[in-house]
């Protein structure tokens, strides 16, 4: 992996004092000198470069002149990627400690100038008053207790993609036809491929952060619902979307859910 020229004289050993002071670490970044920040992690397999190798190919090679926002960029793995591609990356991110790190290993990787880092909620997207080429919105979405709230303002944000990645239900069943039905036929909702998710109201995984676990049904949907187009799935659990400028839903946002609903969360907050 190409460390933009900053493998020469490495003192290991102190990048790895670094990392201990910094921990603990969720991504696994290749470090010069061939240190990494999580060697063994619980997952398997090196991640999320496993996750990122599936998506790459997806991508264009040169993304100069791209404007890219990474939604909860964690210690900034796929902000370097795509930075190292040519793009001008705006990360966010409301866990201090990953900031930190993903600030210092910018400095490590010298992409200080292409990355900013900024302590943001999704939410907050919605008042940004720029929109971006690309939006990164992965492992994120079930850690949310409004998602949908969430992807109707990152698709509002997307002028060109959006990959989208959540933790799902098993299956890839999708039921033919949900357009409607009357009051009194309930049983469809019923069905494996019915659009829906399941809403954990304590722990999943252990981790009390977890809120829903979407079927595949329901990614599509929600993703259409909020004015996107699926166009690829270069592995389970990751879609590639863009704007569908025939989306009614690009109607509904037209007027101005958004804004209040984003009202009613900062009362929520109080």
């Amino acid at each position: 992996m190409d460390m933009q020229g900053h493998d020469e004289a490495v003192d290991t050993e102190a990048l790895r004092r670094e990392i201990e002071s910094l921990g603990p670490w969720f991504h696994n970044l290749h470090l010069p000198g061939g240190v990494e920040t999580v060697p063994n992690h619980f997952l398997g397999g090196d991640f999320p470069r496993f996750k990122w190798l599936e998506i790459a190919p997806h991508l264009p090679e040169d993304l100069s002149g791209w404007r890219v926002l990474d939604v909860g960029c964690n210690a900034g793995f796929y902000s370097f990627e795509l930075a190292r591609r040519g793009a001008s990356v705006l990360a966010i991110d409301v866990e201090e400690l990953y900031l930190a790190q993903a600030r210092w290993a910018a400095r490590v990787y010298g992409l200080e100038q292409q990355v900013e880092f900024r302590h943001m909620g999704v939410y907050e997207v919605a008042r940004l008053e720029e929109s971006f080429d690309l939006v990164w919105f992965m492992g994120v979405f079930y850690h949310l207790r409004y998602p949908m709230l969430a992807l109707d303002v990152l698709a509002r944000k997307t002028r060109r993609r959006l990959v989208f990645q959540t933790l799902t239900m098993p299956g890839e069943t999708v039921y033919p036809d949900t357009a409607d039905h009357p009051i009194t036929e309930r049983e469809p909702l019923l069905d494996p491929g019915w659009p829906k998710m399941a809403f954990i109201e304590h722990k999943f995984a252990g981790d009390p952060s977890n809120w829903w676990v979407p079927n595949h049904a329901g990614c599509e949907a929600m993703l259409r619902a909020s004015g996107l187009r699926i166009t690829g799935r270069p592995a389970g659990e990751i879609y590639l979307c863009e704007p569908d400028p025939d989306s009614n839903a690009r109607f509904w946002m037209s007027h101005g859910v958004v804004d209040p609903a984003l009202d009613a969360l900062q009362v929520i907050a109080r």
